[in-house]
């Protein structure tokens, strides 16, 4: 993904498409959101850094503004962010419900510890809360950003896709690593005081 600066970076264009569209409308938005992911894709090439990451946000964002280009509606650019969360939220429900926890899969696949972790009982147990936690948030992301897009208030639709964004993630990855390193400390044993 890129790693924090990709995080980051994959924020400008939404960051840059919010206070233009208030201002100059949805076309300079557009445009604007268009340019600042051209220019994140030049840095990180001049920067000598990985370019999956910028070609694929600027993908993302030309998607973006396809859609509301087409529609000519400001909300239409924050759709595809809404769908994404929608199929998140039902993914990690689903991975609870067949006992295979998306929070566990994801974890041990980047790790490439394989599907030994099925076994222990507290492991399993916390990717279960963890991923049910995932769900909750891209659920609270579909839910009110939904609502915002229903009523189309696109300007409070982008403040509330930065808002709901990274805080919500970089929360539930703190809650994720924490369950999951709380999960795999050695339990005392009987005699312990």
């Amino acid at each position: 993904m890129g790693g924090i600066a990709g995080v980051v970076y994959s924020s400008i264009p939404v960051a840059v498409f919010i206070p233009v569209n208030m201002v100059a409308g949805l076309r300079a938005a557009l445009i604007a959101a268009l340019g600042a992911g051209a220019l994140v894709a030049v840095l990180r090439l001049v920067r000598r850094e990985a370019l999956q990451p910028a070609v694929s946000g600027l993908i993302a964002v030309g998607v973006c503004a396809f859609l509301a280009n087409r529609s000519g509606e400001a909300r239409d650019f924050y759709l595809p962010g809404l769908i994404y969360s929608g199929v998140l939220c039902l993914a990690f429900l689903i991975s609870v419900v067949v006992r295979w926890p998306l929070a566990g899969v994801v974890w041990h696949a980047v790790n490439g510890d394989g599907h030994a972790w099925r076994r222990n009982r507290p492991l399993l147990r916390a990717y279960t809360l963890a991923s049910l936690l995932w769900a909750l948030v891209f659920g609270a992301r579909l839910v009110v950003q939904g609502w915002l897009y229903r009523v189309d208030e696109a300007d409070w639709l982008g403040v509330a896709r930065l808002l709901m964004g990274y805080p919500l993630f970089g929360v539930a990855l703190l809650v994720t690593f924490w369950a999951v390193r709380r999960a795999r400390r050695p339990s005392p044993g009987p005699g312990a005081a």
